[in-house]
């Protein structure tokens, strides 16, 4: 077999005529899995999320993609 760089258009059109499908992959269900301990974390902005002015409370948010 030679090594050669098809376009997918190319293998798609050779597989219909060969009279070949693709299998596709299941999704992997994504699930929370919650802590049984309480969150103990200290609170540093005290639940206070009105700015007196700009650039006085910044607030972030970090997801896990």
């Amino acid at each position: 077999m030679d090594d050669r760089p098809v376009a997918r258009c190319t293998v798609g059109r050779l597989m219909k005529a060969a009279g070949l499908r693709g299998v596709r992959r299941q999704r992997v269900p994504r699930t929370t899995i919650r802590a049984d301990s309480p969150d103990l974390r200290p609170d540093l902005v005290e639940r206070d999320f009105t700015a007196t002015a700009p650039n006085r409370l910044w607030v972030a948010d970090i997801t896990y993609i």
